[in-house]
């Protein structure tokens, strides 16, 4: 390498952060100077601490979803994920609200998310795919590993949906928060985030078809994904309100543990 060479990498890393900052800047621009996001912000003014001092659910997507009695959960509100709506054929259940963040999972569910009347919180990287309607809520992604107690600015995605719901949750006002399905734990294997493609039949969730064979998904990042859970239980208990895992089973022991039936009772 020689001495020019040399000195336009250094050049290139020094000026790396501002560049860095520099397209921070412009796509929080682009989001704040949008329609869409003006609509957005309105709705999630809306329901601002909406629910103060009450209880939620949130229905992640592992196995042992598949244990669940959801008719223990008629009057309490629930943030489905996802491809939840895969389990709408088993009975007369269905969400509160539903929450998906992650492009290749909006793209393969997009017929459902423009057909449901569900209130839906999309990221806005969606928003070519999913019709803006009376029940659809943009949110804004921001890189920046942080907890949004107000999500009409950005939320983190913290490398699962899970943490955008307990975002949701807080700002909701709910003061304790169960979490069910969240097995925190994948039988595939390999780097975290890495673009897979499956085949056969999904076991990593509470429907084989969950990702279809040939369908394509991102390997999770179970240590983001514990980083991002100890943010939000920092600041739930810093604000008195408390997470709890009401998963039957599971790997996830950095929340309390509650079974359903007593988180439903307190």
């Amino acid at each position: 390498m020689d001495l020019l060479e040399n000195q336009n990498l250094q050049l290139r890393d020094t000026l790396n952060p501002y560049r860095q900052a520099a397209l921070l800047i412009k796509n929080r621009l682009k989001w704040d100077f949008n329609k869409l996001s003006w609509d957005s912000r309105k709705k999630l003014q809306a329901v601002k601490n909406k629910y103060q001092g009450q209880k939620a659910i949130i229905i992640c997507n592992g196995p042992s979803l598949n244990k669940v009695d959801f008719q223990q959960l008629d009057g309490v509100f629930t943030f489905g994920l996802n491809k939840i709506n895969l389990l709408f054929d088993r009975g007369n259940f269905r969400p509160s609200a539903i929450v998906a963040v992650n492009s290749m999972v909006i793209e393969q569910n997009y017929d459902f998310f423009n057909d449901t009347q569900i209130p839906l919180y999309i990221d806005e990287k969606g928003a070519y795919l999913v019709k803006n309607r009376k029940n659809v809520t943009f949110l804004h992604s921001s890189p920046v590993k942080t907890f949004a107690k107000d999500c009409s600015l950005s939320v983190n995605q913290g490398g699962t949906v899970t943490y955008v719901a307990l975002q949701l949750a807080f700002h909701y006002g709910f003061s304790k928060v169960g979490l069910i399905g969240c097995d925190h734990y994948f039988k595939d294997k390999g780097p975290a985030n890495a673009l897979a493609v499956f085949n056969g039949q999904d076991d990593n969730h509470f429907d084989k078809n969950y990702f279809a064979s040939g369908q394509k998904w991102h390997l999770p990042d179970l240590p983001q994904n514990e980083y991002s859970y100890s943010m939000a239980n920092e600041v739930y208990s810093n604000y008195g309100r408390q997470i709890y895992n009401c998963t039957a089973g599971g790997h996830l022991d950095l929340f309390d543990r509650l079974p359903l039936e007593d988180f439903l009772k307190i």
